[in-house]
């Protein structure tokens, strides 16, 4: 018999410790069911119209890298969300064909004791591109607005310090001349509930389950409320947000190399190949409607 990480603590709690209407929509759904109730589309992309767009946007993918190479550009992609929300799909997606030495994903693991006792965004710069480079940020300094918060991992004069330190901390990194996004990834609570049970299941996911994760299962109510404050707090005109209903990740994909490749020009930059982001899936924090 397989022995399920933390002893099967997801499965446990999608069986008896969910909301019922969490455990209605994963007994109900059927194959490529879209679960959250209130995403724009019933189903999943099919894989054949996904994959046609995606080439496409792919070689442009990779004419924007050249040329933030030959010209010098400095490009910052921030990724945060919900766990299991995609981020790590989307920016393996946003890689998949681009040179790695000068596209670098950043994810760092829990702050080491000098670290924390450094000032809080300071180990984050050694990681923004010089010039001709791209950073992709899996999670960042935003850990102190939700993760932290949610967690006690942080005090309250902390967190109070880091919101009146980030909008100049951002407005010097778009001042200083480098392209910056933010993207929020959002899932619905019965599809993330589902991933991690995929996960908890494939012994190839596994490594992706945290405590914090299991941990984090009981708190959905108490994510959403930082995250609603974190994202009003912290979309500014010069380093605005672009959140992504993301239960589709297909779909998510598409519109997270759509944003980044209408952030710039570049030489052979096409418009009627890469398109405009799905708007019923794509937009300003507003689109939460919560």
């Amino acid at each position: 018999m397989t022995t399920l990480p933390f002893d099967g603590a997801i499965s446990a709690y999608a069986a008896t410790g969910a909301p019922q209407s969490v455990r209605r929509a994963l007994a109900e759904a059927h194959k490529d069911e879209i679960l959250w109730a209130d995403y724009p589309y019933r189903t999943e992309m099919k894989k054949k119209a996904y994959n046609a767009h995606m080439d496409a946007l792919q070689i442009q993918m990779a004419r924007l890298q050249a040329d933030v190479k030959a010209t010098g550009k400095r490009l910052v992609v921030l990724f945060e969300g919900r766990d299991a929300a995609g981020k790590g799909g989307a920016i393996d997606t946003v890689r998949a064909h681009m040179n790695p030495r000068g596209a670098a994903v950043v994810a760092l693991s829990k702050p080491t004791e000098r670290e924390a006792g450094q000032w809080y965004f300071q180990r984050y710069i050694d990681h923004l591109p010089a010039k001709g480079e791209i950073a992709l940020f899996d999670r960042s300094w935003y850990n102190r607005g939700v993760v932290e918060h949610v967690f006690g991992f942080c005090k309250p004069e902390q967190r109070q310090k880091f919101f009146r330190q980030l909008p100049e901390f951002e407005h010097m990194l778009v001042d200083e001349g480098i392209t910056f996004l933010k993207f929020w990834l959002e899932v619905g609570q019965a599809e993330q509930l589902k991933r991690f049970l995929d996960r908890e299941q494939d012994p190839l996911k596994q490594w992706k389950l945290s405590q914090i994760d299991i941990d984090g299962l009981s708190k959905w109510d108490a994510y959403s409320a930082a995250i609603d404050e974190t994202l009003e707090k912290s979309h500014f005109k010069t380093a605005p947000w672009t959140v992504i209903l993301s239960d589709d990740k297909l779909r998510t994909r598409i519109a997270v190399m759509q944003v980044i490749l209408r952030s710039l020009d570049f030489a052979g930059r096409d418009d009627n190949v890469i398109g405009k982001p799905d708007d019923k899936i794509t937009g300003t924090p507003k689109i939460l409607k919560r």
